[in-house]
């Protein structure tokens, strides 16, 4: 008899902890994160969460998602596949200071040759963010590296625009929290994996 409530309490705590496993989630202020993401047909693993900080004001929550962990810059720009970073909002932003400060970033992280690749689409990307008119707070929105597609943004499931072509462009959106000069160090140590 005791052995057969001793079985059960055992595999009620597996069940349990194999439950609470799957619904894992990382807090970051106001936002929660999931540990796993699907994109593009392939499971994604979260790298690292933060806050952007500007001011004392915390701005938005983001995290990475990759195919799987990385702890450097150039390991995570080095993976192949699909990628995510899904920010959440944690105020309201006038999406042409958002989309500025994501041009800004790319323009700090990229040479001037990388530059005049990009700048058509960069020019895309300022262009769709200041039509968004607000990202208000707790809307979410995902940076999607679809390998063969491109970059596809989404403002709480909805696309932005049409997607953005090419690795490159992908590779300059992550340096603009991961790159020389970051939006944000301890932000970047946190995307890259630091507790």
């Amino acid at each position: 008899m005791n052995r057969s409530r001793l079985a059960t309490a055992a595999l009620i705590a597996c069940l349990t902890f194999t439950a609470n496993s799957a619904l894992a989630v990382r807090e970051v202020g106001a936002a929660r994160f999931e540990d796993t993401h699907a994109v593009a047909g392939q499971n994604l693993v979260l790298n690292g969460a933060g806050m952007r900080v500007k001011m004392i004001i915390k701005v938005y929550a983001v995290a990475l998602y990759l195919p799987r962990k990385e702890a450097t810059t150039a390991g995570v720009l080095a993976q192949t596949g699909p990628k995510r970073i899904q920010i959440v909002m944690l105020r309201d932003v006038p999406a042409d200071k958002l989309g500025e400060s994501l041009v800004d970033g790319i323009k700090a992280n990229t040479t001037e040759s990388e530059r005049g690749a990009l700048q058509a689409r960069i020019d895309e990307l300022e262009k769709a963010m200041v039509a968004l008119g607000e990202a208000r707070k707790g809307s979410m929105i995902q940076l999607d590296y679809l390998p063969g597609t491109g970059t596809r943004i989404t403002l709480s499931g909805r696309p932005v625009m049409r997607d953005i072509p090419g690795e490159d462009f992908y590779r300059a959106l992550l340096k603009i929290w991961l790159g020389d000069k970051p939006a944000d160090g301890d932000l970047r140590a946190r995307m890259l994996g630091a507790d």
